[in-house]
């Protein structure tokens, strides 16, 4: 099914130039920088420099931020950052680590999203929500890696891009990992990051296709 979802798509195609720029000035205008890379390398190495040397960080997961090297790059521990999202995994007790999650607040959050209106509007689909604390609040510095090919034309045109092509993907993805299937319960629609709440939030187009 996955190779069929991923082939015969109209969710994967590049947009033209002119439809990034738009986006971009999109964003701009509700509050939220942006700036794109012609490649996933440009990407990483972009990320890195923005977050600083002593940093506290969480990840949400992100099948982008595993095909740029980011994830591979935060488990080999020589990064600068106090990462916080390795304490969580390696608790093991199922309470505990939902504790530490409540617990945990980043200066930066880095993740994707599912899909981003050329009209500005970022929308995130999360099963438990365990993310969507530090993308609406409590992390200070938000950046997130997307792929161009999750701009869509409008806010229905990405929400559809979700239902119709990036949850039979995640629900596959769960099952081949004896989780049981995805659940789309918890819709986040970012409209603007306000001025007064004094956050950075920072959108990092790659001029490839990446993640679902």
């Amino acid at each position: 099914m996955q190779d069929t979802v991923l082939n015969d798509s109209p969710y994967i195609a590049l947009p033209s130039e002119e439809v990034v720029v738009k986006t971009m000035k999109s964003l701009e205008e509700r509050g939220i920088a942006s700036s794109l890379y012609q490649n996933r390398e440009a990407a990483l190495e972009a990320l890195k420099k923005m977050i600083p040397e002593g940093a506290s960080i969480v990840n949400g997961s992100s099948r982008t931020l595993e095909e740029i090297g980011f994830i591979e790059f935060l488990k080999s521990g020589s990064h600068p950052w106090n990462n916080l999202q390795e304490k969580i995994v390696e608790e093991s007790d199922r309470e505990k680590q939902t504790l530490l999650r409540k617990k945990s607040v980043a200066d930066y959050f880095t993740g994707s999203v599912h899909a981003v209106a050329e009209t500005g509007e970022l929308i995130i689909a999360s099963g438990s929500g365990s993310q969507l604390p530090p993308l609406v609040f409590t992390a200070s510095n938000v950046l997130l890696v997307v792929g161009v090919q999750k701009i869509t034309s409008d806010l229905s045109s990405g929400i559809a891009r979700l239902k119709e092509y990036v949850y039979p993907l995640e629900d596959e993805r769960m099952k081949s990992v004896g989780m049981g299937g995805s659940v789309l319960s918890k819709l986040l629609i970012i409209n603007s990051e306000p001025a007064f709440m004094g956050r950075t939030f920072h959108v990092l187009f790659v001029n490839e296709k990446l993640g679902f």
